[in-house]
């Protein structure tokens, strides 16, 4: 939903939304296995521990789409986010920074220091992009072609040919395979409407 005074932010704490969190610079940190694992695990984490509802998933190179709400007992998503951000920030650049298998180490930490010098909310390190561009899901058909446009993302890559193929992705939980990383809560639509929009 779109405010006047920050843009795009979360109305409804409840309801459920399109997100994207994107690297700074657009720098490809998940083509390194290790860091889509430290996602997932976060991810898991706040599921057991927070009250966070994943409906859809994608983890691109540099950016992560994802389909999120909160139970109705949490803090509301505003502050699941703030906390799975925060946590990943810190432990992404610990990874980038302690890892022996980042080669590109000296050129992302200068891309996160570049970047936090223009953001009072940092000190050192910025990971993120500001904005997560949240868009609140009503409709059917917007849902719908939310949901289509994440999971063909890694198709559109040319990554895969299939997006249930692809592991970092919950485009294999709608196809009923089992061996998925992260366990969703599948979107119900009608049996008029179908999964993908046509």
């Amino acid at each position: 939903m779109k405010s006047s005074r920050t843009g795009y932010y979360i109305a409804d704490p409840y309801a459920m939304y399109f997100l994207t969190f994107t690297v700074v610079g657009w720098i490809d940190l998940f083509t390194r296995k290790e860091c889509k694992d430290i996602v997932i695990e976060s991810l898991k984490f706040c599921q057991k521990e927070k009250g966070l509802n994943v409906h859809a998933y994608v983890i691109m190179g540099s950016h992560i789409h994802l389909i999120l709400s909160a139970q109705e007992q949490t803090n509301g998503l505003s502050n699941i986010i703030r906390d799975i951000k925060r946590h990943l920030s810190k432990t992404l650049i610990k990874w980038v920074l302690t890892n022996k298998k980042e080669s590109r180490k000296t050129w992302i930490e200068h891309l996160f220091k570049y970047h936090a010098k223009y953001n009072s909310n940092n000190t050192n390190y910025q990971l993120w992009q500001q904005n997560n561009c949240p868009k609140i899901l009503l409709h059917p058909r917007f849902t719908k072609q939310k949901l289509a446009y994440i999971h063909a993302n890694p198709v559109a890559a040319g990554i895969v040919f299939n997006e249930e193929n692809y592991l970092y992705s919950s485009a294999g939980n709608y196809y009923g395979k089992l061996n998925n990383l992260l366990e969703v809560q599948i979107i119900e639509f009608g049996f008029e409407e179908g999964y993908l929009p046509m």
